[in-house]
């Protein structure tokens, strides 16, 4: 199943990822038919639900602190942080004009 320049420039935009290569897009391809095979079940009848626990009593538990005063060492995971904050995203990756992806789409 063949994905469009317009459908892969909005998916980059929205998932800040490089469909660049010919391997990232036929990446692409394979989850969406991967996830094609749910138009096969037979929904009729069937409530959407909101939850797949919805039929269970979900107890809360006491929000307990445990731990602590880790900031310095939870900081230090940050690629990039201002003063005592992660900076997220990291920043965008650089995504190619729709006018290069559509010639790197008719040479695959």
């Amino acid at each position: 199943q063949n994905v469009s320049v317009e459908v892969l420039d909005h998916l980059e935009h929205l998932a800040l990822v490089d469909f660049r290569d010919w391997e990232g897009v036929e990446r692409l391809q394979k989850a969406i038919q991967f996830a094609d095979q749910l138009h096969q079940v037979n929904t009729d009848g069937v409530e959407p639900m909101d939850s797949v626990l919805e039929d269970r009593c979900l107890y809360l538990r006491e929000d307990d602190v445990t731990e602590g005063n880790c900031t310095k060492e939870l900081l230090e995971n940050a690629r990039e942080k201002v003063e005592e904050y992660f900076v997220a995203p990291p920043g965008n990756i650089p995504l190619p004009k729709l006018e290069e992806r559509d010639t790197f789409l008719q040479g695959s």
